[in-house]
């Protein structure tokens, strides 16, 4: 169930200092985070917090949203973690394994089944889902009882990526649904990355 993530060139090094701070980029899924959301309670609490925006939150289109990503990593002044839910977690895969920005870590958090008959036609171009290896730390997170990605599936997905899995339990597709709140257990997931904790323990 846990591999060790990767410590590739693109990882901010010496995240571990005292007092570094490193920004927090967050990927909402379809529709977009709503004020109850774990990701936009965390950005209401953390100036150093900035969502990705897109263009069309109803109709997402894979290289559009993709795109995106690009733009805002490029926009922000140190590497940052970028923390993905849902869709936006499909749309990193594909953004991390073509560009060439440097990146803290990320934390991925519900991700989807494109295969799956709940998947949203409105979606475009999100299968299949790439495999290949991040070269950055990575945490996954699953719920149990996700309708939109089985264990086995969200499995496959860390274990390809190099990315330690973490289990939640059901708490469905982790959003606002689930009556997270804040969430303490995914942020101090977040801050073992922001503290490059992830990396250290995957190298030794």
């Amino acid at each position: 169930m846990i591999s060790l993530p990767g410590t590739g060139s693109r990882r901010a090094n010496g995240l571990e200092s005292v007092g570094m701070r490193v920004p927090v980029l967050t990927i909402p899924g379809m529709f977009n985070s709503g004020p109850l959301h774990w990701q936009s309670i965390w950005e209401s609490k953390n100036a150093d917090f900035t969502r990705v925006p897109q263009a069309d939150w109803d109709h997402p289109v894979r290289s559009e949203w993709v795109a995106g990503i690009e733009r805002k990593v490029a926009s922000t002044p140190s590497p940052a973690v970028l923390v993905a839910h849902s869709l936006g977690c499909l749309a990193f895969a594909y953004w991390a394994l073509s560009t060439r920005l440097q990146i803290a870590g990320a934390l991925l958090v519900a991700i989807p089944d494109p295969t799956r008959p709940q998947f949203p036609d409105e979606a475009t171009g999100f299968a299949p889902v790439p495999l290949q290896k991040f070269d950055f730390a990575s945490i996954v997170v699953v719920s149990s009882n996700d309708p939109y990605g089985s264990f086995d599936f969200v499995d496959r997905c860390a274990s390809a990526w190099g990315s330690r899995l973490v289990n939640v339990g059901q708490a469905g597709h982790v959003n606002a649904d689930s009556a997270l709140g804040d969430w303490p257990e995914g942020f101090e997931l977040l801050e073992t990355l922001r503290a490059g904790k992830e990396g250290l323990a995957a190298a030794r």
